[in-house]
């Protein structure tokens, strides 16, 4: 990866199933091709595109963390911009929406995220945890350098292990809001939860330190609006129209 642009690998299409452990169901999801980085965004990369330096006590080739999902929109909006593309998202706050015709670069839908991590694997893992990720096992005390362990067998490093990162979609609009999903679990976390299925969110604006993200890139639709790589706007909003809404969850109003 260099300082002024993430290397971009080519994910063929598939289809892929996805699984909702709380409401105990599964979808299958068709995605057509496209791509997405070969590491995390590093401090480098991140730091180059708005031509700043690299944060003190950082290193350059350390996947970016401490990041909230809507700083890692903008940014992906910066590098669209900087690379003559379409931007992916326009954004009005904190309210995001994601043209699915554009070509810039953008978070990975979670169906994207996890077909590119398994990288036609059907196990927790790729390959031998050990061997590809950065976990507690490993007993270290913040991200490491990407591309230092073996990749999938798309070329992908760092899918599991060193820093989760940040999807585009939410994790579950009728229980949690506007929380969107993060994947792949970080440097501190047990072998159990940095699995290619495994799924976590919180606050779009919340900034923790062993969340970081990854972008893809590609127009996956032909018409703004319309439901690409396993995400639907609509489906969004049915998921929060619960005719009864359990206590203590905040369903999302939009």
């Amino acid at each position: 990866m260099s300082a002024s642009a993430p290397v971009m690998i080519d994910v063929p299409a598939g289809s892929i199933v996805l699984r909702d452990a709380r409401t105990k169901t599964s979808r299958t999801v068709d995605l057509q091709p496209f791509r997405i980085a070969r590491a995390p965004v590093t401090w480098e990369l991140y730091a180059s595109v708005y031509m700043m330096c690299v944060p003190d006590g950082q290193g350059g080739a350390t996947p970016v963390h401490s990041v909230s999902w809507l700083d890692a929109v903008a940014w992906c909006n910066e590098l669209s911009n900087r690379s003559a593309l379409t931007p992916a998202y326009t954004v009005n706050d904190d309210k995001v929406d994601w043209d699915v015709t554009a070509d810039g670069f953008r978070l990975p839908t979670e169906a994207e995220w996890e077909w590119a991590c398994r990288a036609g694997s059907t196990g927790p893992h790729y390959a031998l945890l050990p061997d590809v990720a950065w976990t507690s096992a490993d007993d270290v005390t913040a991200p490491q350098d990407v591309e230092r362990k073996q990749p999938n067998a798309f070329g992908l490093f760092d899918m599991l292990g060193n820093v989760w990162e940040w999807c585009w979609d939410y994790a579950d609009p009728a229980r949690y809001a506007d929380y969107r999903v993060f994947r792949g679990g970080g440097w501190s976390d047990k072998h159990w939860d940095v699995r290619a299925s495994v799924r976590r969110g919180t606050m779009p604006g919340a900034k923790l330190d062993d969340v970081g993200f990854r972008v893809a890139q590609g127009a996956v639709a032909e018409a703004p609006g319309q439901a690409a790589q396993g995400w639907s706007h609509c489906a969004d909003q049915e998921r929060v129209n619960l005719t009864t809404v359990p206590f203590g969850w905040t369903p999302l109003r939009r």
